[in-house]
């Protein structure tokens, strides 16, 4: 058992019972990076804007806490201080200031400048390097989410669960533990790849006791993973589809931690839950498409591929158009797609593809569309408005990843009617079935993604095949009900078990 820390508990906090009276709706604080709304760098944000707000429908009363990005506190253009929270050695004081969004859900935002105050993404500058502090940086926000499950003066409102969110916020549940906070926590991870590991000699700066410094604790391979720390500490682990949850139990996709996973889901503490999509991704009525469109009539989906070839500046063409929307990194299997696009210009097709990443293969992709004016087209960089009239316009989107926690793209693709090229990982095959709402494929190679793309132009090419897919896409069930349904369900069995 680590020692007790003493994470500010005194005149800056009150105790719980301050709040007794009767009993009301579970209080759940939602820690995460990121938020799409206030500032969104990925998935995650979609994440944390849209179940939270579908546990408040389900009568779950859920709030979030968020660092104070300047991006953030533009977006939040009213907001109130309502709370001052002590730092720990080296982890400076901060403030929280309160923020209600239009239809009310409750935003907490960490406001300290000297680690949030500046250019970049939550987690790197503007040159897509790391910040040099980014273990001060989100110690702060799990020390703060610790510190308000204890009752922070000015909030009036105490948790009874803290469900923090991948690497950034895993130290919540850590501090909770180890300054004796006895309420349960949830850590859902993400991407099991990105863990936050920092040098352990930083150990003291950021008040993390001796005893645990050691493989139970945050000790990974000679340095401190913040990831590992909730892995450990966490009432409950949950992560983003059912099959990853079986997936990093092995030691291909374990990331080294495999042996702490197993042990947990070995004692039931480790679940898989499917994430979902808005029901705001509407052909019918999504406002960033030129032409609206549904199951029973896909005629719109023709002008929406007219408008994407124009903004791409593609050739007219009655062949199929592929799209790529994402990350351009090594995991989502860019490279195969760079390899395999002769397969499907040699065929007729015509490739849009929007991200940024990897240098090099933001560099693969622009050479592509230098070598192929008309038939490819590439935008460096993710604008919201541009991904939605892409999925409309496309007939298939190429998502070949080496591995995929869940995947949104392919449950936005399939809402409209753009079938789906996947490999069978994760929450893609989770999501996607086979022939029926999209292609998948098993290895991640070239030849087995020319394979899959192969099946989709035969599919375009066939009357009464392609249609009938878009519309089976179009109709699967993709929304947030589910899965909140099932946070529910492990939250109340974490408050039980606490």
């Amino acid at each position: 058992m680590a020692a007790t820390v003493d994470i500010g508990l005194g005149d800056a906090l009150i105790s719980t019972a301050a709040f007794s009276g009767e009993r009301r709706a579970e209080q759940v604080l939602f820690v995460t990076p990121e938020m799409a709304g206030l500032l969104k760098a990925g998935g995650l944000g979609e994440i944390s804007a849209y179940l939270p707000r579908m546990l408040r429908l389900n009568g779950v009363d859920t709030r979030i806490l968020l660092p104070g990005y300047p991006a953030a506190l533009a977006a939040a253009d009213r907001f109130t201080v309502v709370a001052d929270l002590p730092g720990l050695n080296a982890i400076p004081p901060c403030r929280i200031a309160e923020h209600r969004m239009a239809d009310g859900l409750v935003v907490y935002i960490i406001v300290c400048q000297d680690l949030y105050d500046r250019e970049g993404s939550p987690y790197v500058d503007r040159h897509a390097q790391e910040f040099s502090d980014n273990d001060l940086r989100f110690a702060r926000l799990g020390l703060a989410a610790a510190q308000i499950a204890t009752g922070a003066r000015g909030l009036g409102w105490v948790p009874d669960l803290v469900h923090a969110n991948d690497w950034p916020a895993s130290l919540a549940p850590a501090y909770m533990q180890w300054s004796g906070v006895h309420k349960p926590s949830i850590l859902t991870v993400h991407n099991l790849a990105y863990q936050g590991v920092f040098d352990r000699a930083h150990a003291a700066d950021l008040g993390i006791p001796g005893s645990a410094l050691g493989v139970k604790g945050v000790e990974f391979y000679g340095n401190m993973s913040f990831l590992k720390a909730g892995l450990f500490y966490a009432t409950h682990i949950t992560t983003v589809s059912p099959t990853y949850a079986r997936e990093i139990l092995t030691p291909e996709l374990g990331c080294g931690l495999d042996g702490l996973l197993r042990e947990r889901a070995e004692h039931g503490e480790l679940t898989g839950i499917l994430n979902g999509i808005d029901e705001s991704y509407d052909p019918g009525s999504d406002p960033h498409l030129v032409h609206h469109f549904g199951c029973g009539d896909m005629s719109g989906k023709d002008g929406n591929a007219a408008d994407v070839r124009e903004t791409f500046r593609l050739t007219d063409s009655a062949g199929p158009l592929f799209a790529l929307v994402s990350r351009l990194v090594h995991q989502k299997g860019v490279d195969l797609v760079v390899a395999a696009a002769r397969a499907i210009l040699e065929q007729g097709g015509q490739i849009v593809a929007t991200g940024k990443g990897e240098p090099h293969l933001e560099q693969a992709m622009t050479s592509l569309a230098e070598q192929y004016p008309g038939s490819v087209g590439v935008r460096i960089g993710f604008e919201e408005s541009l991904a939605h009239r892409i999925y409309a316009g496309s007939d298939f989107l190429l998502m070949p990843s080496r591995f995929e926690p869940c995947g949104l793209s392919q449950m936005y693709a399939q809402r409209f009617g753009c079938l789906p090229i996947a490999r069978k990982t994760g929450g893609l095959i989770d999501t996607i079935q086979d022939n029926i709402t999209g292609f998948l494929f098993d290895a991640p190679s070239v030849s087995a993604l020319t394979a899959a793309i192969d099946r989709a132009v035969q599919a375009f090419r066939s009357i009464g095949t392609l249609g009938p897919m878009k519309t089976a896409a179009m109709r699967r069930p993709a929304g947030w009900s589910a899965a909140a349904t099932r946070y529910q369900s492990i939250y109340d069995g974490a408050l039980q078990r606490c």
